[in-house]
């Protein structure tokens, strides 16, 4: 009997604990019954969102596919903590609007471009319009509107019923000092200015479930209280929890079953350790996958582009919405895709092969997948499920036309259009001459895409200009001579790159006598006015017209 080969993508495999986990757990167990597999995130839109938060929204999203494509009734929802305040001047307010508003949640303040409903809004869904082209299929909340409507009404009277052990967490982990250990975890929106950071809840009644608060300039640093205090329910919106107590409160108030965070957030004595012990300790529910328990388990590892990692509210870094004009969406879906979450992973797209590097690995788990390449039965599994993973949209029937990325860098440099590179490409055989309209963008997309990287971030050694009439340069006789026949040979039949390929070499080396190399060498002198180029035979194949009309100019 043939051993069965074990491959798990890590997606697969951290679904299959997760149903493990929760096969094991009655209560979960009735959760998930009632909820399904809940897998969650959230994100303070306070600035530009960085491109970090999209790793996380790619891997919650391939976890929740993951157990989906287990048979699981699974959803990824993301949630835009919209409830949390400004709390330093925004350079897209103006100093009399950031002097109103310092203090007061995004989400009752106004957006500072046109079409979106408030300032939350307004960088939340700069990244979440762009979830078609990554392929992120997520159901999008706010959390002000989820305090409004009521659902944290039931952890709020828990939490407030429970202060002292709240305070105890707090002091445990970080000492009695801490103002947290000596605070009620609740911060009311007051009526009056419309501030939640400058109010302090100073009692609570349990039987009237009301607090009484006072809105002041002692509270933070960074903002004033107009002086108001009273007495008000902290239901429906009247108010949010501070937000480590905010993040186990959302846990039992949702029924989430998955969330994971950046390792910033599971460092020992960080936020995920106080929300872990909260949500045991306080609301007696099992913290989500990775953490079990006290235990917080590993947080996902930083994605930088060019060695920058990204501060939401320092402002500083790649945020997510720009990401896409360093790489296609779907690349950068499979970039995470294929890196486990404990990778560190910087793309660095100016004067390197990372790009290069990124659509060749995509090609080949293209060809894998559609039994274009074996690359072992093992490695065949794996890249079969990245593949799956990562294709943004309905996988075709079949392949899509692979054009090397390296290849349509050079064809947007030889030809002025699109048209006149899809009639090469055709000519060539990189696209088959019934190819579909979809097949023809799949085409197109890379080609622009192409273009943008040798304007933007190519290295010197991957630009050139095409010359129009021989250039003055120096020739040996036996290099004249190998591109004479060159060009004979060029006329002579119809070739593809690995027949000329190896002609290249059969001139060189069994005509001429010289090394292939000074044959290469003369071709690109004449045709680039430079000693090195694009791969030669694809190169030729491409402007073979023209090429043969310059090596044919060469005077002995």
């Amino acid at each position: 009997m043939a051993k069965e080969i074990n491959v798990k993508h890590w997606a697969d495999q951290i679904a299959d604990e997760v149903i493990e986990r929760v096969n094991k757990n009655k209560f979960l167990k009735k959760i998930v019954n009632k909820t399904g597999y809940f897998v969650y995130d959230e994100k303070t839109p306070s600035g530009v969102i960085h491109i970090g938060s999209g790793r996380g929204w790619v891997i919650h999203d391939a976890i929740a596919k993951a157990l989906r494509d287990k048979g699981k009734n699974a959803r990824f929802v993301l949630s835009s903590d919209d409830m949390d305040p400004l709390d330093k001047p925004s350079k897209e307010l103006s100093k009399k609007e950031n002097e109103k508003y310092i203090g007061v949640p995004f989400r009752y303040i106004p957006s500072p471009v046109k079409g979106y409903k408030n300032f939350g809004d307004y960088y939340f869904r700069q990244c979440t319009n762009l979830f078609p082209e990554f392929g992120i299929e997520a159901e999008l909340e706010r959390t002000g509107e989820e305090y409004e409507k009521g659902t944290f009404n039931k952890t709020i009277k828990i939490a407030l019923d429970n202060t002292h052990k709240i305070q105890k967490i707090y002091a445990d982990i970080y000492g009695e000092e801490v103002a947290a250990a000596n605070k009620i975890p609740f911060n009311v929106l007051c009526p009056k200015c419309g501030k939640i950071a400058t109010t302090l809840a100073l009692e609570w009644d349990k039987k009237k479930e009301q607090l009484y608060f006072e809105c002041r300039n002692d509270v933070v640093t960074w903002a004033n209280g107009c002086g108001y205090k009273g007495w008000i329910s902290p239901y429906n919106g009247n108010g949010k929890f501070p937000w480590k107590v905010e993040w186990a409160a959302k846990w039992p108030s949702k029924g989430v079953i998955v969330e994971t965070a950046g390792k910033d957030h599971f460092t020992k004595g960080g936020s995920r350790t106080i929300a872990n012990r909260i949500s045991v300790d306080v609301f007696n529910y099992p913290p989500p996958y990775p953490s079990n328990g006290y235990y917080t388990g590993p947080g996902y590892e930083f994605f930088t582009v060019g060695g920058k990692k990204m501060s939401t509210s320092k402002g500083r870094g790649i945020g997510f919405a720009e990401s896409v004009n360093f790489a296609p969406p779907k690349m950068l879906r499979f970039l995470l895709v294929r890196a486990r979450p404990n990778a560190v992973i910087d793309f660095q797209p100016y004067g390197s092969n990372d790009l290069i590097l990124l659509y060749e690995r995509y090609d080949r788990a293209e060809r894998v997948y559609f039994g274009k390449e074996d690359l072992g039965e093992k490695e065949n599994i794996k890249q079969k499920r990245i593949y799956e993973l990562s294709y943004v949209g309905k996988i075709p029937k079949r392949m899509p036309p692979q054009i090397p990325f390296i290849h349509a860098a050079t064809l947007v440099q030889v030809f002025s259009s699109e048209e006149h590179i899809i009639k090469n490409l055709k000519e060539t055989g990189h696209i088959p001459k019934n190819a579909t309209k979809s097949e023809l963008d799949y085409v197109k997309e890379r080609l622009r895409f192409a273009k943008k990287w040798v304007e933007e971030f190519a290295d010197e050694r991957y630009k050139f200009e095409l010359q129009k009439k021989l250039p003055d340069i120096k020739l040996s006789s036996k290099q004249k001579k190998a591109l004479h026949i060159l060009a004979k040979r060029l006329k002579e039949k119809k070739w593809d790159e690995k027949t000329l390929f190896e002609e290249i070499y059969n001139i060189s080396r069994d005509e001429v006598n010289i090394e292939p190399k000074e044959l290469f060498k003369a071709a690109y002198l004449v045709l680039l006015n430079k000693e090195k180029g694009p791969k030669l035979a694809p190169f030729l194949l491409a402007v073979k017209k023209h090429a043969i009309k310059l090596f044919e100019s060469i005077k002995d």
